[in-house]
């Protein structure tokens, strides 16, 4: 079965999330996580690639319904892919589960409440048991 979301995380200058939440919010996206991370590379790829490789990277994770993921993923490598300012790479992850995504009322028919959890199934609430001893009487 494919998955619902996907993950895209979108590595990035510092400096250029802001670009990769317009772009991907431009195709419906609605939010990301931003995390401030620092880069490493090996010299040689600096010069096979023709780029300097910052350090101070911004790393961009937005999870999105799966029908959009490569309308978002070429929107971010025309906006901020490696010939741009940005030098970005992205890609995306299935993501196998959720909680947060879903509208609370289809989420709660599915995770039972506190009171749920700590009442057994077969409990008799105080007015059958009442009753079950009015009859035995």
């Amino acid at each position: 079965m494919a998955s619902k979301h996907e993950l895209i995380v979108c590595i990035v200058n510092n400096g250029f999330s802001e670009a990769v939440m317009d772009a991907a919010r431009e195709f419906g996206a609605r939010g990301g996580t931003v995390l401030h991370a620092r880069g490493t590379a090996n010299p040689e790829a600096e010069k096979i690639f023709h780029i300097t490789i910052q350090p101070e990277k911004e790393m961009v994770m937005i999870i999105v319904p799966s029908e959009i993921k490569d309308d978002i993923l070429h929107a971010l490598y025309k906006a901020v892919g490696l010939n741009t300012p940005g030098q970005g790479i992205a890609f995306s992850l299935p993501v196998e589960d959720t909680v947060g995504l879903t509208k609370p009322e289809t989420l709660s028919e599915k995770i039972p409440s506190a009171e749920e959890k700590a009442e057994p199934a077969n409990a008799e609430t105080a007015e059958e048991t009442a009753e079950k001893e009015e009859t035995n009487e």
